[in-house]
């Protein structure tokens, strides 16, 4: 895998994302030399949720139906409550997820975007977080849910809500420079 600097890393998000949970990684990707694409359902803009109201747009740089699992090093899923559950009723989406976790190369979800991951059939058996409130949901598709800022289980990295965007954007960079992860038994 390129180092960080010669990666291309994609957010998937669509309208009601947690505005910092775009907007941190998408900086923090960037200032570490990576290329950050904004890919969504439709093109245009998506327009974030902060805090309680609704946040800044967003433009799309690429539509999903535009592109490949192999056009990208890593993959992220902002959270916040609209995003992700508007994501994991979308088969394109779902199957996008699918193919880029077989492939090994990281892939971030925060805060309610592994409900995402849930659907796409990805957690069980492997050790993530996230945010409280899908914690049930986490364990009862058969994660083995920890209460950290931030889990990494081979691939995958998971965090449980802004707080911890520090955390999950540095072992999204680590994963990044370090190539796919090797899952053992162990972890």
């Amino acid at each position: 895998m390129p180092s960080i600097g010669q990666s291309r890393i994609m957010i998937l998000t669509t309208d009601g994302f947690e505005q910092s949970e775009l907007e941190v990684p998408l900086e923090t990707l960037k200032e570490a030399g990576a290329t950050v694409e904004i890919v969504s359902l439709e093109a245009g803009e998506i327009t974030g949720w902060d805090k309680d109201d609704w946040g800044r747009a967003v433009a799309v740089d690429k539509v999903l139906a535009d592109v490949s699992v192999a056009d990208y090093d890593a993959f992220v899923l902002p959270g916040g409550q609209i995003n992700p559950d508007l994501l994991r009723v979308e088969e394109k989406a779902v199957a996008f997820v699918k193919s880029f976790a077989a492939t090994r190369k990281p892939l971030a979800a925060i805060c309610h975007a592994p409900w995402l991951l849930i659907e796409a059939g990805l957690v069980n058996g492997r050790r993530a977080t996230s945010y409280k409130s899908i914690r049930t949901d986490m364990i009862n598709a058969g994660a083995q849910w920890e209460d950290l800022t931030t889990v990494r289980d081979g691939n995958l990295i998971t965090a449980r809500n802004p707080g911890d965007l520090d955390a999950f954007c540095t072992a999204i960079i680590e994963a990044v420079e370090g190539g796919p992860a090797q899952r053992s038994a162990a972890e």
